[in-house]
């Protein structure tokens, strides 16, 4: 018995699991409250570099617990994302929930800094695939915090021009 036992535990430790972490810093001019409602909005994914759509309607809020869909730019083949955590203002954490042997973590953190607000971007994969979908999706892992402050700083730029054009059209005009 003690020898089955032993050539057991020698097989359990001999399984690969790999585990790969990586996180993103993007120091951004916008508030905290407009990164936070681009990150929330999880129905606008038009700023992300992996994602192409999603099946939420317009105006839900992420809860934990919400399992939606959504569609990659790599493949037609939709995947599933279960929201875990969300601490308003603060965080949001999904899990992406793609094929079997992969499990994949995303964090984003929004904080106030002197410097500006910063966004952290955090990516953990986890399981015997994840170096190999690692490869693929890490060009578009290294953009996305970078476009979502794009993004937010693109929307904030549009709104003051439309209020410098609306301050011209005054009565003053001669």
């Amino acid at each position: 018995m003690h020898n089955c036992l032993s050539k057991f535990i020698q097989r359990k430790s001999r399984r690969v699991c790999v585990s790969l972490v990586r996180t993103y810093r993007e120091i951004s001019s916008a508030s905290v409250d407009e990164l936070w409602q681009k990150v929330v909005d999880i129905a606008d994914v038009s700023w992300h570099p992996l994602l192409k759509s999603t099946n939420v309607p317009y105006g839900l809020v992420p809860k934990p617990g919400l399992i939606y869909q959504a569609v990659t730019r790599l493949s037609p083949i939709p995947i599933r994302i279960f929201v875990e955590r969300v601490n308003p203002r603060e965080l949001l954490s999904i899990r992406i929930l793609a094929i079997p042997g992969i499990e994949e973590r995303i964090i984003y953190k929004v904080e106030s800094t002197v410097c500006g607000t910063c966004l952290s971007y955090s990516v953990t994969l986890k399981g015997w695939l994840s170096p190999i979908i690692w490869l693929l999706s890490r060009p578009y892992a290294d953009r996305v915090a970078r476009a979502l402050v794009d993004a937010v700083e693109e929307t904030a730029l549009k709104a003051v021009s439309r209020k410098r054009k609306s301050l011209k059209d005054g009565c003053f005009d001669f």
